[in-house]
């Protein structure tokens, strides 16, 4: 039997600039899905580029290659990833004039 779970990264937040997901500890799992649902935009041409970094140690980070195509609707949007360590997070590039998301952000792991 698959074990499975389902938690919140981020809820409701509002992102003006750049930043990180708070970190999840993943080693279990053997796939994930980061689901980023944009509930608002504001600003002229927001874009918000997710990329995956991976840890051994929940502290020190690296770029895991996976990269989100550029998002700029509402609605529900995700990145899939594979072969990861232990530690999973989002680095995210906020770009556009005075932009705004409204956003919340889940990690679905499967093992």
């Amino acid at each position: 039997m698959k074990l499975f779970n389902a938690s919140h990264l981020e809820v409701k937040k509002d992102f003006k600039e750049d930043f990180q997901t708070d970190p999840y500890e993943a080693g279990w799992a053997t796939e994930c899905i980061f689901f980023i649902a944009v509930e608002r935009l504001a600003g002229t041409d927001p874009t918000l580029t997710a990329a995956v970094e991976i840890s051994h140690d929940g502290v020190n980070w690296v770029g895991e290659g996976t990269v989100s195509d550029p998002i700029n609707t509402l609605g529900l949007h995700f990145i899939r990833v594979k072969h990861f360590g232990n530690w999973l997070r989002l680095n995210c590039q906020v770009s556009g004039r005075e932009p705004l998301f409204r956003l919340n952000i889940q990690i679905a792991l499967k093992g």
